[in-house]
C-alpha cells in the first residue's frame, strides 16, 4: 500500500517572481501600444493649443499641397484694376464729389441686388439638372471674409454627391471678387441671394446706423432729452442698438424665410436644408453621414427635428466616434454649426416668429433657443455626430478680434485631421450607432445678451416672415 504523498514546499528560486514580473512588463507594453495607437487618432486642431515649439508648416504652399490641383483655382484671386474698390465700384479719392460718388455706388449695388433676387438664376442647372425633392439644399451665409469662403468652397468641391445638391450663397455684402468666386463654381448647381437691408446699402439710415440714432452707451434719460430716434427702446442692459451686430440675426432670418417660402425652385422642397457659414469647412463624407442620420433618425430619435454635423470640441477621437451619434436637446452654443432641418421644422419655428423677432438678443441661435424653450410644443432636439463633419476655421469675425487673424494655421490643422481620418478609414462608416449622451442638466431659461431692444428691429424681422405668406 502506497503511502499518501505530502506536498512539500520547494525552496523559492525566484522563477515564479520573474515570470510574474515578465507578465507585468508584457502587459504594460501592450497597454502602451494600444494607448499610442488610440492617441494617433485623437486629433487636436485648436490653434490656441500650439505653443512656441510648434514647428508645423502652415504656409500657403503647404496648404495648397493638400488640395487637389484641379481645385487650386478657387484659392487664387483674380487681379483687378487698382482703381476699383472691394465692391467693384470706383474708390473715392477724398474730393468734394466723394459723397455723391458713394451714393451712386450704393444705388448701383441696390440695382444689382434687386436684379439678382428677381432673376433667381441657378447656375449649372443645364449640367446637373433641376432640383429634386430629396436633394439637399446647402445655404451658406456670407459676409466678406473671402479667404475663409475659398477654403469652404474647396472642401465642398471634394464632397461625395455634391453634384446632387443646390448650393445657395446668401450675401449681406455685395463684392465683385466674391461674386466671381461663387460664379466660378462648376461642381454643382449654384444660386446667389442678397440680403436687401444691409449696412452696406443703408449706411446712414435704418437698418444701418442712422446719424439720428442714440449712441450705444448713452443713458436713457440723456437719450430722451436728446430726442434721438430710438430713445424709448434701449436693450435690457440699457444699451442702444449697433447695426453691425443686429445685421447677422436679420440676415439669418431673412435667408431662411427666403429659401423655404419665397424662391420658386425651393419653396415646395421638403428635403433637408443644411446651414453653413463662410468660415466653415466640411469633410468629404458630410453628405454621406447626413443621409445615414436621416435614414436612422426615426429609429434612433423619433423626436429629433434637427441634425447637426458640427461640434465645437477642440479635441476628438475619430477612431472611437467616427460612426457615433448622440441625441440631446438642442443647445444654441453647441449645435448651431452644420445644422440641418426640413420644412416641417421650419414651419413650427415660423409660427413662433414673434418670439424670435422680439427676444432681446442679437444672436440668431440664442433667439432660436428661446423659441424652443418658450413657444414650441415639441422642443428642438438634435441628433449630432460625435466625429464632426463640419469644422469652424474662422479666427476673426464680427464678434471676435485677435492680434493675428491669419487663417492658415487652423485650416492646415483641419486638413491634417481629415487626412488622418481618411488614411485610417474612419470616414464613410457603413452604419451609425447611438452613444449614451452625458447627463445634461435641465436647461435654465437664459437672459438674453441684449442688443435687440429697438422696436424697428422687431418689426423688420417680423415683416420678413409675412412676405410671401
Amino acid at each position: 500500500m502506497r503511502g499518501r504523498r505530502i506536498p512539500i514546499a520547494l525552496p523559492n528560486t525566484g522563477a515564479l517572481s520573474r515570470r510574474r514580473h515578465t507578465l507585468y512588463i508584457r502587459s504594460a507594453i501592450i497597454v502602451f501600444i494600444l494607448f499610442a495607437f488610440l492617441q494617433f487618432h485623437v486629433i487636436n486642431y485648436d490653434s490656441n493649443e500650439s505653443g512656441p515649439a510648434d514647428t508645423a508648416n502652415y504656409s500657403t504652399a503647404a496648404i495648397l499641397q493638400m488640395v487637389p490641383p484641379v481645385f487650386h483655382k478657387y484659392l487664387t484671386s483674380k487681379t483687378r484694376n487698382g482703381t476699383q474698390g472691394q465692391n467693384g465700384t470706383h474708390a473715392g479719392g477724398g474730393g468734394p464729389g466723394d459723397s455723391a460718388q458713394r451714393s451712386a455706388n450704393i444705388s448701383e449695388i441696390l440695382r444689382m441686388i434687386n436684379r439678382y433676387n428677381e432673376l433667381q438664376t441657378i447656375l449649372n442647372e443645364d449640367i446637373f439638372g433641376p432640383l429634386q425633392n430629396d436633394s439637399v439644399i446647402i445655404v451658406v451665409q456670407v459676409h466678406k471674409r473671402i479667404t475663409y469662403l475659398r477654403h469652404l468652397i474647396v472642401s465642398l468641391a471634394q464632397a461625395r454627391d455634391i453634384s446632387r445638391t443646390l448650393l445657395v450663397f446668401s450675401h449681406d455684402h455685395f463684392d465683385d471678387d466674391i461674386n466671381d468666386l461663387v460664379q466660378s463654381i462648376d461642381f454643382c448647381k449654384v444660386m446667389q441671394i442678397f440680403y436687401p437691408f444691409s449696412i452696406q446699402t443703408h449706411p446712414n439710415e435704418f437698418p444701418g446706423a442712422d446719424p439720428g440714432d442714440c449712441p450705444r452707451d448713452i443713458k436713457k434719460e440723456q437719450a430722451l432729452l436728446r430726442k434721438c430716434n430710438n430713445a424709448l427702446h434701449p436693450d435690457l442692459y440699457g444699451h442702444y442698438r449697433e447695426a453691425k451686430f443686429t445685421q447677422t440675426k436679420h440676415h439669418w432670418w431673412w435667408k431662411a424665410n427666403r429659401v423655404f417660402d419665397q424662391l420658386e425652385t425651393t419653396k415646395y422642397h421638403t428635403g433637408l436644408v443644411v446651414f453653413l457659414e463662410e468660415d466653415h469647412y466640411v469633410a468629404e463624407d458630410f453628405l454621406y453621414i447626413l443621409e445615414l442620420m436621416q435614414l436612422k433618425s426615426n429609429e434612433l430619435c423619433p423626436k429629433c427635428n434637427i441634425l447637426s454635423l458640427g461640434t465645437y470640441l477642440k479635441t476628438f477621437n475619430y477612431y472611437t466616434y467616427n460612426k457615433k451619434v448622440e441625441v440631446t436637446p438642442w443647445i444654441s452654443s453647441k449645435h448651431n454649426m452644420g445644422m440641418a432641418f426640413n420644412r416641417s421644422t421650419w414651419h413650427d419655428i415660423t409660427r413662433c416668429a414673434r418670439h424670435f423677432c422680439e427676444y432681446d438678443d442679437y444672436n440668431w441661435d440664442w433667439s432660436l433657443q428661446h423659441v424652443s424653450q418658450q413657444c414650441l410644443k415639441q422642443k428642438l432636439h438634435v441628433m449630432v455626430v460625435k466625429g464632426p463633419r463640419v469644422f469652424h476655421i474662422g479666427e476673426c469675425g464680427v464678434h471676435h478680434k485677435k492680434s493675428n487673424c491669419e487663417s492658415n494655421q487652423v485650416i492646415s490643422k483641419v486638413q491634417q485631421v481629415l487626412r488622418v481620418a481618411r488614411r485610417s478609414r474612419q470616414l464613410y462608416p457603413k452604419s451609425i450607432s447611438l452613444t449614451v449622451a452625458s447627463v445634461i442638466k435641465k436647461t435654465k431659461l437664459r437672459k438674453g445678451n441684449g442688443g435687440w431692444g429697438d422696436q424697428r428691429d422687431h418689426q423688420l424681422c417680423f415683416n420678413m416672415t409675412l412676405i410671401g405668406r
